[in-house]
Protein backbone atom coordinates (compact mmCIF):
# COMPACT_ATOMS: atom_id res chain seq x y z
CA UNK A 1 0.00 0.00 0.00
CA UNK A 2 1.17 3.49 -0.85
CA UNK A 3 -0.55 6.53 0.66
CA UNK A 4 -0.22 10.21 -0.17
CA UNK A 5 -1.51 13.25 1.70
CA UNK A 6 -4.98 14.21 0.50
CA UNK A 7 -6.00 16.83 3.05
CA UNK A 8 -5.64 18.18 6.56
CA UNK A 9 -8.94 18.37 8.48
CA UNK A 10 -9.38 21.35 10.80
CA UNK A 11 -12.34 21.64 13.17
CA UNK A 12 -13.59 25.23 13.28
CA UNK A 13 -15.86 27.08 15.67
CA UNK A 14 -15.87 30.38 13.72
CA UNK A 15 -15.93 29.70 9.99
CA UNK A 16 -15.62 33.35 8.97
CA UNK A 17 -12.51 33.85 11.12
CA UNK A 18 -10.99 30.66 9.71
CA UNK A 19 -11.72 31.77 6.15
CA UNK A 20 -10.23 35.18 6.91
CA UNK A 21 -6.95 33.39 7.55
CA UNK A 22 -6.88 30.47 5.10
CA UNK A 23 -8.66 32.15 2.17
CA UNK A 24 -7.98 35.84 2.64
CA UNK A 25 -4.57 36.02 4.35
CA UNK A 26 -3.02 32.97 2.66
CA UNK A 27 -4.81 33.37 -0.67
CA UNK A 28 -6.03 29.76 -0.85
CA UNK A 29 -8.86 29.07 -3.29
CA UNK A 30 -12.11 28.00 -1.64
CA UNK A 31 -14.30 25.32 -3.21
CA UNK A 32 -18.08 25.27 -2.77
CA UNK A 33 -19.00 23.80 0.63
CA UNK A 34 -20.24 20.23 0.84
CA UNK A 35 -22.72 18.89 3.38
CA UNK A 36 -21.91 15.47 4.79
CA UNK A 37 -25.29 14.71 6.33
CA UNK A 38 -24.26 11.41 7.92
CA UNK A 39 -21.63 13.24 10.01
CA UNK A 40 -23.70 16.42 10.52
CA UNK A 41 -20.87 18.54 9.16
CA UNK A 42 -20.22 21.03 6.37
CA UNK A 43 -16.82 20.70 4.70
CA UNK A 44 -15.03 23.68 3.14
CA UNK A 45 -12.01 22.67 1.06
CA UNK A 46 -9.18 25.08 0.22
CA UNK A 47 -6.61 24.05 -2.37
CA UNK A 48 -3.00 24.15 -1.16
CA UNK A 49 -0.90 22.59 -3.91
CA UNK A 50 -1.40 18.85 -4.27
CA UNK A 51 -3.31 18.66 -0.97
CA UNK A 52 -6.13 20.67 0.58
CA UNK A 53 -7.22 22.03 3.92
CA UNK A 54 -10.69 20.86 4.97
CA UNK A 55 -12.40 23.28 7.35
CA UNK A 56 -15.03 21.26 9.23
CA UNK A 57 -18.06 23.16 10.49
CA UNK A 58 -20.59 21.34 12.69
CA UNK A 59 -24.20 21.52 11.49
CA UNK A 60 -25.66 20.02 14.67
CA UNK A 61 -24.74 20.22 18.35
CA UNK A 62 -24.38 16.42 18.57
CA UNK A 63 -22.07 16.03 15.56
CA UNK A 64 -18.58 14.57 16.03
CA UNK A 65 -17.04 17.95 15.11
CA UNK A 66 -19.21 19.85 17.61
CA UNK A 67 -18.17 17.39 20.32
CA UNK A 68 -14.51 17.71 19.29
CA UNK A 69 -14.60 21.52 19.46
CA UNK A 70 -16.45 21.47 22.80
CA UNK A 71 -13.84 19.14 24.30
CA UNK A 72 -10.60 20.32 22.67
CA UNK A 73 -11.39 23.62 20.98
CA UNK A 74 -10.89 24.37 17.30
CA UNK A 75 -7.81 23.03 15.57
CA UNK A 76 -6.25 20.05 13.85
CA UNK A 77 -8.78 17.23 13.65
CA UNK A 78 -7.25 14.67 11.26
CA UNK A 79 -4.79 13.93 8.49
CA UNK A 80 -6.25 12.26 5.40
CA UNK A 81 -4.20 9.93 3.26
CA UNK A 82 -5.34 8.91 -0.21
CA UNK A 83 -5.08 5.24 -1.14
CA UNK A 84 -5.95 3.43 -4.37
CA UNK A 85 -7.85 0.55 -2.70
CA UNK A 86 -9.31 1.40 0.70
CA UNK A 87 -10.64 -2.10 1.37
CA UNK A 88 -7.21 -3.64 0.76
CA UNK A 89 -5.54 -0.89 2.83
CA UNK A 90 -7.86 -1.54 5.79
CA UNK A 91 -7.21 -5.29 5.58
CA UNK A 92 -3.44 -4.75 5.44
CA UNK A 93 -3.46 -2.34 8.37
CA UNK A 94 -5.71 -4.59 10.44
CA UNK A 95 -3.32 -7.47 9.70
CA UNK A 96 -0.51 -5.33 11.09
CA UNK A 97 -2.45 -4.78 14.30
CA UNK A 98 -3.61 -1.24 13.59
CA UNK A 99 -6.81 -0.39 15.46
CA UNK A 100 -9.55 0.69 13.06
CA UNK A 101 -12.43 3.02 13.87
CA UNK A 102 -14.13 2.00 10.62
CA UNK A 103 -13.88 -1.69 9.70
CA UNK A 104 -15.48 -0.89 6.34
CA UNK A 105 -15.40 2.30 4.26
CA UNK A 106 -18.24 4.81 4.38
CA UNK A 107 -19.26 7.69 2.10
CA UNK A 108 -17.19 10.86 2.40
CA UNK A 109 -16.82 14.23 0.71
CA UNK A 110 -16.36 14.42 -3.08
CA UNK A 111 -18.20 11.07 -3.48
CA UNK A 112 -15.19 9.30 -1.99
CA UNK A 113 -14.96 6.35 0.36
CA UNK A 114 -13.35 7.02 3.75
CA UNK A 115 -12.35 5.13 6.88
CA UNK A 116 -10.69 6.32 10.08
CA UNK A 117 -7.82 4.74 12.02
CA UNK A 118 -7.77 5.02 15.79
CA UNK A 119 -5.26 7.51 17.23
CA UNK A 120 -4.13 4.85 19.73
CA UNK A 121 -2.49 3.06 16.80
CA UNK A 122 -1.26 6.13 14.92
CA UNK A 123 0.81 7.90 17.56
CA UNK A 124 -2.01 10.18 18.68
CA UNK A 125 -3.09 11.37 15.24
CA UNK A 126 -6.58 10.68 13.86
CA UNK A 127 -5.87 9.33 10.36
CA UNK A 128 -8.46 9.14 7.61
CA UNK A 129 -7.97 6.92 4.59
CA UNK A 130 -9.66 8.18 1.44
CA UNK A 131 -10.31 6.51 -1.90
CA UNK A 132 -11.42 8.73 -4.76
CA UNK A 133 -14.42 7.63 -6.85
Amino acid sequence: MKAIIDHIGIAVSDLEASLAFFRDALGLELEAPEEIASQRVRAHFLAAGEATFELLEATADDSPIAKFVAKRGPGLHHVALRVDDIVAALAELKGRGVRLIDETPRPGAHHSLVAFLHPASTHGVLVELKQLP
